[in-house]
């Protein structure tokens, strides 16, 4: 008896219990939801032949950062298939074993290479896309519109599916359609409530169009239903801290950060617990809101121990933010050195942007406010290369502004806070700007 994926696409397994398995284990992981790896693990147990089972999980365990326990799967993966898979099997271990390797030119490039053969394949389809995919760390400055291209080409393969329907409205809304990406993401979550990936896209919607009250509903209504151990429980929840922070309540961010995000009690996987941990403690920190030192300390200890040395340009920028904080000089300095080698030696993708911000933000947390402006104004527009979504690189743009008031060049602040506010509404924004003097006329 042959099986199917959930996309009609044939799997090379003759075993009810290891397909019914890999089916449950891709939901789950494309939901971002609990128990993607025990179901691979179930299918890899019914049928130790089963090639997509072993990558899968192989899969879950580079999203936590188990090198070692990924490349593993990935060998494995790779041997069976090359005596057992057939074509399309074969090129989907092989990129989804790239990016394990984090070779991601070469699994960007094998990923569209498959799609258009095997358009329906959602997994090998979900590596290019999201705030952490192959297009967001490519180090191209388009990587939204990539998305949405990707997404557009691909729509009538895939009609009413609740995954595609949450990708394809996130890039939508990351690509400035917020609106239309609104409407997708809220028609997926209808489809599949327990889709974390689609509460997520939901909640960037409402961050871009302002609705703040409704993405506390939604995180309020929704988050309970979401194990703690879910990929994504401590992001959504950082989600609803930036809307605390925007109504200038930090006693609720701090609490939200006490709760999920802090080191101690965060259950997400390390590149999510530093980088949402740093970004809103430097939030915290650049609206002028108190941030104990004994967080700042133990986020940097705990981030230390997961990014040791420079790796992915968006966990660089994040790593940047503690050691600034922290005034820890020496870490930033070592890690800006190799940064800054790796740009020179033509080997880093995303650019001169990213030694950039990392002096920028040492600059602000050493009140040299002009010396950040100098640092960020050049790159600004290349601020996208780094990866991660808007709402996440936002905090860049934040600091610039922030050191622009502070540095006392109010007309460029003034100008920018503008800009956004014809954007979105934004509470804090306007009591920035309405707190500058009046323009001379």
């Amino acid at each position: 008896m042959s099986h199917q994926d959930r996309y009609g696409l044939p799997i090379s397994t003759t075993s009810f219990d290891a397909a019914a398995a890999y089916r449950d284990g891709v939901d789950r992981m494309l939901a971002g939801w609990p128990g993607a790896a025990e179901a691979f693990d179930r299918a890899a147990t019914a049928d130790p032949d089963f090639a997509l089972a072993h990558i899968g999980r192989g899969r879950i365990h580079s999203f936590y950062q188990q090198g070692d326990a990924a490349r593993a799967k990935a060998a494995l993966a790779r041997e069976v298939v090359a005596r057992l898979g057939e074509a399309r099997e074969r090129s989907h271990v092989e990129t989804l074993a790239l990016a394990i390797e984090g070779q991601v030119p070469a699994a960007l490039a094998c990923a569209l290479k498959h799609l258009d053969a095997w358009p329906r394949d959602a997994v090998v389809m979900s590596l290019p896309l999201g705030a952490f995919g192959l297009f967001a760390f490519s180090g191209m400055a388009d990587h939204d519109r990539a998305r949405q291209d990707l997404c557009d080409h691909l729509a009538h393969h895939y009609g009413e599916d609740w995954w595609f329907l949450t990708y394809h409205g996130w890039s939508l809304t990351e690509n400035g359609a917020v609106a239309k990406g609104r409407a997708l993401t809220e028609r997926a979550l209808g489809l599949r409530r327990e889709n974390a990936h689609g509460a997520h896209a939901l909640l960037h919607a409402m961050f871009e169009d302002g609705s703040i009250a409704d993405a506390d509903a939604l995180v309020e209504e929704w988050i309970p239903i979401y194990p703690r151990s879910g990929i994504l429980h401590g992001h959504i929840r950082w989600h609803q801290a930036l809307g605390a922070l925007e109504r200038g309540d930090a006693q609720s961010a701090l609490a939200i950060y006490a709760d999920v995000l802090q080191p101690a009690a965060t259950q997400a996987p390390p590149l999510n617990a530093v980088t949402d941990g740093a970004s809103l403690l430097w939030r915290l920190s650049a609206y002028g809101h108190a941030v104990p030192g004994e967080l700042w300390r133990e986020a940097d200890a705990s981030a230390q121990n997961s990014f040791p040395k420079s790796s992915l340009p968006f966990a660089d920028v994040h790593m940047a933010l503690l050691s600034a904080a922290t005034h820890n000089h020496a870490a930033l300095q070592a890690r800006l050195a190799v940064i800054e080698q790796r740009l020179a030696d033509g080997r880093l993708a995303a650019g001169a942007v990213v030694p950039a911000i990392c002096r920028a933000m040492r600059a602000f947390a050493d009140a040299d406010f002009a010396a950040c402006v100098g640092s960020l104004a050049p790159v600004l527009n290349e601020v996208a290369r780094i990866g991660g979504s808007h709402a996440q690189r936002e905090l860049i743009e934040d600091t610039f502004i922030v050191a622009l008031m502070k540095s006392g060049d109010l007309a460029r602040a003034r100008g920018l806070l503008d800009q956004r506010l014809h954007r979105r509404p934004s509470m804090r924004d306007r009591s920035w700007r309405d707190a500058m003097p009046a323009s001379p006329t």
